[in-house]
């Protein structure tokens, strides 16, 4: 393969920039790398990094330089890690964590330097770029947001299906003498609330409900097709599947659970999820949705 084509293949591969340190493994003196950057060939982003060819970076492109320009086993974290995974807006700055030690790059200009002890556990790769894992980063933010929007980041995660209570926990727990604790504690707190209680199961929970209400009792663990449903009322076709979401284990909803609604869809069977917090948080509106879909 020519030098030619290694240059530009690796370019793609890392969003439009490539290192100096990269380009003399590759053949590219520092003369021709002079010359490159005095033709505009090559555009420098940070010192001994650059932008190749003559079009704007993305803004994957600025995180990865940020990320390279740092060295090894730096990271992007924080607002920008957020950012990446969704979870919240970019910020001009871009947050990289880096290594404590003794050979300790400086920082750049455009990028927020966090030095800090991490494990490699959290940290992981997203659209080619080495990022810290969505439980800390939740973790990164709660020291810097204010309470609501580290919500909001929660909150979103777990609408991603990103969300990993026990990785939260792990990151907690590692993470002793941090402020962001305080911030992490009521969301964790919060989610216990809603771990299923062995001792009343989720089921008798919602039989429990169903009576509060005064909603016409349905037949539990019954046979639909195939599959064993929670709880059905058979004339209105109407079927609920009962979502308990362990401590120990993730948040994300199964593909087979969502391929087993629409089997049943396609034999005329209408399909609602209830979990814990449904029936602490919203019994009034999850009784007149019932009810709602007994009568049609």
């Amino acid at each position: 393969m020519s030098r030619e084509r290694e240059i530009v293949d690796l370019v793609g591969l890392q969003k439009g920039v490539i290192t100096h340190a990269q380009l003399i493994a590759l053949g590219v003196g520092p003369r021709t790398i002079k010359r490159w950057v005095g033709a505009g060939r090559l555009r420098s982003v940070h010192r001994e990094l650059y932008a190749f060819g003559p079009l704007a970076l993305t803004r994957h492109g600025k995180w990865l330089a940020a990320v390279l320009a740092m060295g090894p086993n730096a990271f992007l974290s924080h607002q920008s890690a957020a950012a990446l995974w969704g979870l919240r807006g970019d910020r001009p700055k871009v947050d990289v964590t880096a290594p404590r030690g003794k050979q300790v790059r400086p920082g750049r200009k455009g990028i927020q330097v966090h030095r800090c002890q991490f494990d490699p556990v959290e940290v992981t790769v997203r659209s080619g770029i080495s990022v810290s894992t969505v439980a800390r980063t939740l973790f990164d933010l709660a020291e810097r947001s204010r309470p609501y929007e580290l919500k909001d980041a929660w909150d979103e995660a777990d609408r991603l299906k990103l969300l990993r209570v026990p990785e939260v926990v792990a990151v907690y727990e590692r993470g002793r003498g941090r402020r962001a604790r305080t911030q992490i504690r009521p969301l964790l707190l919060a989610e216990q609330r809603y771990l299923e209680d062995t001792a009343s199961p989720l089921e008798d929970r919602f039989a429990e409900f169903v009576i509060a209400r005064r909603l016409p009792p349905p037949q539990f663990n019954v046979l639909v097709g195939e599959d064993v449903v929670d709880a059905l009322w058979p004339a209105a076709r109407l079927i609920v599947e009962l979502d308990s979401w362990e401590f120990h284990g993730h948040r994300a909803a199964f593909e087979e659970d969502r391929d087993r609604d629409t089997d049943h869809l396609l034999a005329g069977y209408r399909t609602i999820r209830v979990t814990h917090r449904k029936l602490s948080e919203q019994p009034d509106r999850l009784a007149a949705q019932i009810r709602t879909l007994l009568a049609t």
